[in-house]
């Protein structure tokens, strides 16, 4: 039977799910439409950082959401989801808060042709390739994906949670080449694609399944009574649980 509580997580578990793929799906955009060249620079940061801000905390939401639901014996498993998650949303939010409102207010931009961006006092702030802020958000998408390796162990081998299993993996297979993305020495639209392919797969699906697993939980108990066929009709008229 499900808890007032666990009811409570399952929906905030569900909708903060929806919302970081709402954000996941708000960059992928971005990045198509630098590449093309759709929009001018500071509008595609615009988009980009505002969308990347959707989420790191909605992330972090769900992996609270699974620790409040974890078993006992896997604890650890989900604690040590939860202190990555922490540290993708510490990084990310930092670096997403200070270009929307510091950077970019400030006209400063860059592109593939301009990678150096602006040059001014506050240069140091702007994520360019391989400024301090770049690195910082390389290295929390590499926190989130250890955040759903770690999360991997708290998920059946059968059913939705088994292909949430693969997804999560598959997540954080692509680390490497993430990685390479940001830590290369050189940036182009093939390094961009190398990590931003794969990234744009197994990030959203993330997001997708585990909508789906709040999702299903909670279906699978509506009213709080875990068997339909355990209520007894009383002689008051009333029914109630056995």
């Amino acid at each position: 039977m499900q808890s007032k509580d666990e009811r409570h997580v399952l929906r905030i578990g569900f909708w903060a799910s929806l919302l970081a793929l709402l954000g996941a799906v708000g960059y992928f955009l971005s990045a198509l439409l630098q590449i093309f060249g759709v929009l001018n620079d500071l509008q595609d940061a615009v988009l980009a950082f505002g969308s990347s801000l959707l989420m790191p905390v909605p992330f972090l939401l769900t992996m609270l959401a699974l620790h409040a639901l974890a078993p006992m014996d896997r604890r650890f498993w989900s604690m040590a989801a939860v202190a990555f998650a922490v540290v993708y949303t510490t990084y990310n939010t930092l670096n997403y808060v200070v270009q929307l409102v510091t950077v970019l207010p400030a006209g400063y931009t860059w592109n593939f042709e301009n990678q150096a961006g602006t040059q001014g006092p506050l240069t140091l702030l702007n994520q360019t390739p391989h400024s301090l802020f770049w690195d910082i958000d390389g290295l929390g998408y590499i926190f989130l994906n250890l955040a759903t390796l770690f999360a991997v162990p708290l998920f059946a081998r059968t059913g939705l949670e088994r292909w949430i299993r693969w997804i999560f993996l598959a997540n954080a297979a692509i680390t490497p080449l993430f990685a390479i993305t940001y830590f290369a020495p050189v940036y182009s639209v093939p390094i961009l694609l190398l990590g931003g392919i794969p990234w744009s797969i197994t990030v959203p699906a993330c997001f997708v399944v585990l909508a789906l697993y709040f999702r299903q939980r909670m279906s699978a108990d509506p009213t709080g009574i875990a068997d339909p066929s355990a209520v007894e009709v009383v002689p008051s008229g009333r029914s109630e649980a056995e």
